[in-house]
């Protein structure tokens, strides 16, 4: 089979799996749309233990109404329960999911979530065929055409965003200006170890728990893997914690670090729409 029947089918077989999505999706039959989505509230939270393990977020107690009988349900995130609980405090707002008919299967995130209509699989084959066809395009009239392909599209895209970024940024850092301080203390140092199946590599990762108290009363307990020095050492420590009043989860040690992250992200997306509409400027040059 030569590139072109390859590529032809390669594009085939990606065509059809977007098709297949976007048709199960109009028909409401997606995984997503079978997915009953709740908002829980988290009742009790366990104090993570000195030089235990991350794994499995901080453990955490958490209620929700079974849309079906009306009851209250309480549940825990101990095992895999989907994203890990990693900003904890007595009244947050969780969401809850499971399969529909499955309740005994739900998962967590670290918000409650809109329903969904499962487009993300199906959009993912569409791009694979939008790649399919500029390689083809590339292997018939010349490798400068991959150049084009790959690189105008990618600098639009890039470039329509670019201002959300920037809104993102400048509300960012209206946030971190808002913010409220509070003292907290590291209460916990957790350590994971693993071993590389493949080198025998040892990797060690280490998580500190910062707990404080906000304004309000609420008494937060968090991993904190950012902006604290020597981390491996800081069982005990106090630290000064800048938070967001609104969401408590979204805190911070070094305030300067995090406005100075902004301004980085944002060059980066100006270098990315750059590079790209650069890639696509010397394809036609070279043509």
């Amino acid at each position: 089979m030569g590139w072109d029947e390859f590529l032809v089918l390669w594009c085939a077989v990606w065509g059809a799996a977007a098709l297949v999505g976007f048709g199960m999706s109009l028909a409401g039959v997606t995984k997503a749309q079978r997915t009953v989505r709740l908002a829980g509230r988290i009742e009790r939270v366990r104090e993570p233990r000195h030089g235990g393990s991350r794994a499995g977020g901080i453990s955490v107690v958490v209620s929700y109404q079974d849309p079906a009988s009306g009851q209250e349900v309480i549940v825990t995130n101990d095992g895999e329960r989907g994203d890990m609980i990693t900003s904890a405090w007595e009244g947050r707002e969780v969401g809850v999911s499971h399969p529909r008919g499955r309740p005994h299967a739900y998962r967590f995130s670290h918000t409650p979530q809109e329903p969904s209509r499962g487009l993300g699989w199906p959009s993912f084959a569409l791009f694979l065929v939008c790649v399919g066809l500029v390689v083809l395009a590339a292997v018939d009239w010349g490798w400068p055409w991959a150049l084009i392909g790959f690189g105008a599209p990618g600098a639009v895209y890039a470039a329509v965003h670019l201002p959300r970024t920037v809104r993102a940024k400048n509300r960012r850092i209206e946030q971190l200006a808002a913010m409220d301080t509070a003292q907290g203390r590291v209460v916990a140092v957790l350590k994971d170890v693993s071993v590389d199946q493949d080198d025998g590599h040892t990797r060690t990762t280490i998580t500190p728990v910062v707990s404080f108290t906000t304004r309000e009363g609420t008494a937060v307990t968090a991993h904190c893997t950012a902006h604290l020095p020597d981390p491996a050492r800081a069982y005990g420590r106090d630290v000064t914690v800048h938070y967001t009043p609104a969401d408590p989860a979204d805190f911070t040690l070094d305030r300067a670090a995090e406005h100075r992250s902004e301004g980085q992200d944002v060059t980066f997306n100006i270098l990315v729409v750059v590079v790209l509409a650069a890639t696509a400027v010397a394809g036609a040059v070279l043509l």
